[in-house]
């Protein structure tokens, strides 16, 4: 038996990348996935490779940032399904690459619905039907350019920290009900997200110096993200609670400086 036996998850942004080595991971583990992306075909493709290896999900095209609609969802999973166990709000936009000086406000609102509101979300609808009984763990996709400059964006940047302020409190003012909030910082992940910075790495010759940065000396895969989600999302992960966990490789260790120079 999975770690993830009987259990019930929603995944959002299922459809690729994270998010659909989650549902697969969650599926392997023995959780009931409800599987979420506004790209209709990516989630129905997570759900059909589910089914192959024998487990069970439900594809639905949604927005994950649509209160109406990550409400249903919540619903939907209780009333079809008999109860939520775990959610995890992990889609996700990186937006523009703008610096401060160029950005407009119109630049904001799109990142931040989806990155920050659409957790919110999350964490207000399952954390009610999981605060009835007693139990439950929300997981949210935060990034390591929410923990420091220079990962990304300034509006996904910000979004992301907002993300991880956003699972302490929520942490706290879920005091006593028996439900978990966590987030993950993933580094740099091989998805949609980033294969503008694999492909040109590639294109260039110069693949072997994605993730130089790190002590690993590497990229990470979404394989690796979904992992720590399993486990989060289980009851062996029964005391941890308001956490961000960054998952990079090591990047996040250290102040910048020269790998394999002691300054």
């Amino acid at each position: 038996m999975g770690r993830l036996a009987g259990k019930r998850a929603i995944i959002t942004g299922a459809g690729s990348g994270i998010g659909r080595a989650s549902a697969l991971r969650f599926a392997e583990e023995g959780a009931r996935v409800l599987a979420v992306d506004l790209a209709e075909a990516g989630v129905n493709e997570t759900v059909a490779a589910i089914a192959r290896a024998g487990g069970q999900a439900e594809a639905v095209a949604a927005d994950a940032a649509d209160d109406a609609t990550v409400a249903a969802l919540v619903a939907k999973c209780v009333k079809d399904w008999g109860g939520l166990e775990a959610v995890y709000a992990n889609a996700g936009v990186s937006g523009v690459q703008k610096t401060i000086l160029d950005l407009e406000p119109d630049d904001w609102w799109p990142v931040l619905r989806v990155n920050l509101i659409g957790p919110f979300l999350a964490i207000k609808h399952a954390g009610r039907a999981m605060a009835a009984v007693g139990h439950g763990s929300i997981l949210c996709t935060a990034s390591v350019a929410g923990l420091r400059s220079g990962a990304g964006g300034t509006p996904y940047s910000a979004s992301k920290a907002g993300v991880v302020s956003l699972v302490q409190t929520a942490a706290y003012q879920l005091a006593g009900t028996g439900v978990r909030v966590n987030a993950i910082c993933p580094g740099l992940i091989e998805t949609g997200m980033t294969k503008p910075i694999y492909d040109g790495a590639r294109a260039a010759g110069k693949e072997h110096k994605i993730g130089q940065l790190n002590p690993l000396r590497r990229g990470g895969q979404p394989r690796e993200i979904a992992a720590l989600a399993a486990f989060l999302a289980s009851d062996d992960a029964s005391y941890v609670n308001g956490q961000a966990y960054a998952v990079d490789g090591g990047l996040s260790a250290s102040h910048p400086y020269v790998p394999g120079r002691l300054a």
